[in-house]
């Protein structure tokens, strides 16, 4: 097939047509004169949310008070729990779902840190999510032990595998890494990486949160023990939706809870003035669940279920290449730059360019206009442009218009219009 069919706007209605998961678009709520490419920072909202939620609040919470803990809201976290599950391919035993990711992730490796299983040692690398870095620079000073290591890259662009099993050789510790790196969507080599942890007197605690609901993840495949994530991008769970934490069940009883808190008892409804933490993964809980943010988060996943990841997996893998094909003819000519690996098997779901003016190319994006729509990317520093694909809603003519709009913005200089300021989250 020519280049020139491909990169033509027939091209991409055709792509659409045939699209089998293209009916879920229907499922989420859509602006109109908008293409949304951000799902990989904050999914769209599901349409069942609304029902969900006015049920929650109108039948259980206002009119059944506190008997809907029983009735209701005790089993929702478990329930929500099964259903990660069976995406990441574990039993339900090994998931818990509540807290932010960064809770979780401080909760885990300070238990580990504390087990005596692995050397006390914190390694992470320059791809990670500062969010998680910091984490790991709290607990390093809170158990007076060595700054976490980090392993550097010379660019953002994928890992350097030899030296981070280098590293691993060297200092055999308890790593974290993201699956899916935030600026790039390098994809770890996570089966490869678990094995040669274990080898090497090691641990990887997995943070999942740009990869689950777009990859393909079997965490008992790829022999992963210890893994966190956020369920407010791919799965569409709401702004600050629970995160997850799994651990392997060869490993619970070996971790204690740093948190001893009132869900995490044994039997937390005794009210008893001695703690007996529970003997399954519960004890990593702590307080009350969040039964509205809960609540909103079981539509998204059920999608996601629904359409099954396989399904998504493989059409994320399409949108990337067809994005690819359109970039490479229409845009490396103008001054952009692919920031993100070629290869499907090496890329998460989200593609990543860059540009001299690349902030002031988002301003332009997001400004709608009577012959443009609105295209919501988002901006990290200190020159990225990420365009998300969330499969469940992301069309290739959204992509086809995209990539015109980037090229007439630079071809036309229309980013000299903008004074470059930005606001707080971009």
């Amino acid at each position: 097939m020519s280049k020139s069919l491909q990169t033509a706007l027939s091209f991409a209605q055709e792509l659409d047509t045939i699209d089998s998961l293209a009916p879920f678009r229907n499922r989420f709520h859509h602006n109109v004169n908008e293409i949304y490419l951000d799902g990989n920072s904050l999914g769209k909202q599901p349409k069942q949310v609304k029902e969900v939620l006015n049920q929650v609040i109108e039948n259980q919470w206002e009119k059944q008070l506190i008997s809907s803990w029983n009735a209701h809201w005790l089993a929702l976290p478990k329930r929500i729990a099964s259903k990660l599950a069976t995406l990441l391919n574990v039993s339900q035993e090994e998931v818990i779902v509540g807290e932010s990711t960064s809770v979780n992730l401080y909760k885990v490796v300070l238990a580990l840190a504390q087990s005596e299983k692995y050397p006390k040692r914190l390694i992470t690398d320059s791809l990670n999510f500062p969010t998680d870095n910091y984490i790991l620079e709290g607990i390093s000073t809170t158990l007076s032990i060595e700054k976490p290591v980090m392993v550097r890259y010379s660019s953002d662009l994928e890992a350097d595998l030899d030296a981070l099993k280098e590293t691993m050789r060297r200092h055999p510790g308890i790593f974290c890494l993201s699956l899916v790196s935030y600026k790039s969507a390098y994809l770890y080599p996570i089966e490869e990486l678990n094995v040669f942890a274990k080898a090497n007197h090691s641990v990887i605690v997995w943070d999942l949160s740009h990869a689950i609901g777009a990859v393909h993840l079997d965490l008992k495949k790829s022999n992963t023990l210890v893994a966190v994530g956020c369920t407010y991008k791919y799965l569409n769970g709401g702004p600050g939706a629970p995160s997850f934490l799994y651990v392997d069940d060869s490993l619970i009883s070996e971790l204690n809870a740093p948190i001893q808190g009132w869900f995490g008892h044994a039997r937390p409804f005794e009210f008893s003035s001695d703690y007996s933490p529970s003997g399954t993964l519960e004890k990593f809980s702590a307080g009350t669940p969040q039964i509205l943010s809960l609540a909103a988060m079981e539509p998204g996943i059920d999608l996601c279920l629904e359409a099954g990841i396989a399904a998504i997996r493989n059409k994320s893998v399409g949108l990337g290449k067809y994005l690819l094909t359109l970039i490479q003819d229409q845009l490396l000519e103008v001054g952009y730059t692919i920031e993100s690996p070629l290869n499907s098997e090496e890329r998460g779901s989200h593609i990543t360019l860059s540009h001299p003016e690349s902030w002031r190319i988002c301003q332009c994006l997001h400004q709608p206009s009577q012959d443009q729509p609105c295209i919501v990317v988002d901006f990290r520093p200190d020159r990225y442009i990420r365009l998300g694909l969330a499969p469940l809603y992301t069309r290739y003519i959204d992509l086809w218009q995209t990539v015109q709009r980037l090229r007439g913005i630079v071809s036309e200089k229309e980013y000299l219009i903008h004074d470059g300021k930005r606001p707080t989250v971009t």
